[in-house]
């Protein structure tokens, strides 16, 4: 929803007009733009000395600003803002178009787990938009657990196949203290599967961490290596919740403004670190459509000069996670919103098919 930031800083159709044409090449180059190049625009037919002037104008209402002894201007995060909410008009994007996304994201969902989902997703915002594309781990309530299969590898690590749902195969990797034989690791899991397939999967993890707590006088052998082998898993899995999968953030280091050293390291640390980057997506959740945050709006340090595109992805009417993208303040607005939108619902679409 477009609303009229612009009016309210007191912008006529001129100052729109110049203010919209000076982002939109700022962002095709990332050059500084002065009124010479200005005054070559089609549809503005301004003296130079008018520009300047209008431009004067922006500068002093904080909508743009001079880089150093630039003659050019930059928007400011409040002209971007302005752009963004009053100055663009924001087109669905066409069938052709959301056919070849939802190819992208996967051509047989049937056949798909949840991991490969997210993952698809996040590449596809990551190459569709030539930025960092980003997915939140769905937070579904009726998670069920299926089944469990243990494999031994060597220097005492086990591989853990876990099914939830009806399609959600995630493995993962545990560290033993000992190490077990086929035939042990097949009795663990029959007697996991027997005593819990079919059960929430939180009332499993609580279950399981429970009996790692409580006295297991009254557990023969192969019950203890059961439950002590699922409380490894269960244990990693109870972060889950408060995860997202990433994709393309070496995009990023292709811009100037974002490839002094300093600034790539904190950036990829809040990629790392999670916590920064999931409270803006906690923040989405709720809204309604696209959120954007651009630069200082989002109150994260390393997301200073960058924005985040996001929206929340619903299964059956409930939101249950969200997804985005993260680029340098001069992202191409106009095509990236439409993409994080289209590509939300699709994944919920998805989702739903395979849960």
């Amino acid at each position: 929803m477009l609303f009229s930031v612009a009016k309210s800083k007191g912008l006529d159709d001129r100052s729109q007009q110049l203010l919209k044409i000076l982002i939109e090449s700022y962002i095709e180059d990332g050059q500084p733009v002065g009124s010479r190049k200005l005054s070559k625009s089609n549809g503005l037919n301004l003296s130079p000395a008018t520009i300047r002037n209008v431009m004067s104008d922006l500068e002093d209402l904080g909508l743009v600003k001079s880089p150093h002894t630039s003659a050019g201007r930059v928007p400011t995060t409040i002209g971007y803002r302005t752009f963004v909410d009053s100055l663009i008009t924001v087109n669905p994007m066409e069938e052709a178009q959301m056919q070849l996304l939802n190819n992208y994201l996967k051509n047989d969902p049937q056949e798909a787990d949840l991991q490969e989902v997210l993952k698809s997703a996040s590449n596809v915002l990551s190459s569709v938009t030539h930025l960092a594309g980003l997915v939140t781990v769905p937070k579904i309530d009726a998670n069920e657990f299926r089944q469990i299969e243990f494999l031994p590898l060597s220097n005492r690590r086990v591989l853990v196949i876990l099914v939830i749902n009806k399609q959600d195969v995630q493995n993962r990797i545990v560290n033993m203290e000992s190490d077990y034989s086929i035939a042990e690791l097949e009795q663990a899991a029959n007697y996991l599967n027997q005593t819990f397939s079919g059960r929430p999967l939180e009332e499993v993890r609580q279950g399981i961490l429970n009996d790692l707590n409580n006295t297991r006088l009254h557990m023969n052998e192969m019950m203890q290596t059961a439950i002590k082998m699922a409380g490894k898993v269960f244990e990693d899995k109870a972060d889950d919740k408060n995860d997202f999968v990433l994709a393309g953030q070496t995009n990023l280091m292709d811009f100037e403004e974002l490839s002094e050293m300093a600034q790539l390291r904190q950036l990829f640390e809040a990629f790392n670190q999670k916590s920064e980057i999931l409270n803006l997506f906690d923040r989405s959740f709720g809204a309604d459509g696209v959120q954007i945050f651009i630069g200082k709006e989002s109150d994260c340090l390393p997301l200073k000069q960058c924005s985040m595109i996001t929206s929340s992805y619903s299964v059956d009417g409930k939101i249950v996670g969200a997804l985005g993208v993260i680029g340098p303040t001069r992202m191409n607005y106009k095509q990236v919103i439409p993409v994080v939108d289209v590509t939300a619902k699709l994944l919920g679409s998805i989702l739903r098919k395979i849960s």
